[in-house]
């Protein structure tokens, strides 16, 4: 019965905030990689994916490796925000019914800093119209310019995208 109601939310919430955006606070309860986790409040539990952001990529399938620093950006995200009670600013949902959401806690965008760590880059794909990465850019120039987390990798360097692509399809 429960599934059928977080099912039932999360159609309503796709179709009155498709095109819209809304914010609310909601308590995180499970971390599953560097940018996507659990959440309840409401009476609702909710799958919230950052927006603009990509991390490396955590393998759940046997035999199949994990991308370099996807287990210490799950271990930083869940330092940062697990059983904490977060501000979630949606934009509607992806292709995998996840809230799409710029996250914040104790005045921080979590986005920005996972960036900043070098635990996570820009993400490649479509944003919303209007949506400013002004904060990103500037965190990711600097993770990069100063050789932090994933970008250490130099040359060896691939992208969340990419990775996905080669190793998880």
């Amino acid at each position: 019965m429960k599934k059928l109601i977080q099912i039932s939310i999360i159609t309503l919430v796709a179709f009155l905030f498709s095109s819209y955006v809304f914010a609310d606070q909601f308590k995180v309860t499970w971390v599953y990689d560097g940018d996507t986790f659990k959440a309840e409040g409401h009476n609702i539990e909710i799958v919230v994916r950052f927006i603009a952001i990509d991390a490396p990529e955590v393998s759940y399938t046997k035999g199949k490796p994990s991308q370099p620093f996807s287990i210490q950006a799950k271990k930083i995200l869940t330092d940062l925000i697990l059983n904490r009670t977060v501000n979630i600013k949606g934009y509607g949902l992806d292709k995998h019914n996840r809230l799409l959401a710029v996250v914040s806690y104790g005045g921080k965008n979590i986005g920005v800093e996972m960036i900043q760590q070098g635990l996570a880059e820009i993400y490649q794909g479509k944003l919303p119209d209007n949506f400013n990465l002004k904060d990103y850019n500037r965190a990711e120039f600097h993770a990069k310019t100063s050789r932090k987390g994933m970008w250490s990798q130099g040359d060896n360097y691939i992208s969340p995208r990419e990775w996905r692509e080669r190793e998880l399809r």
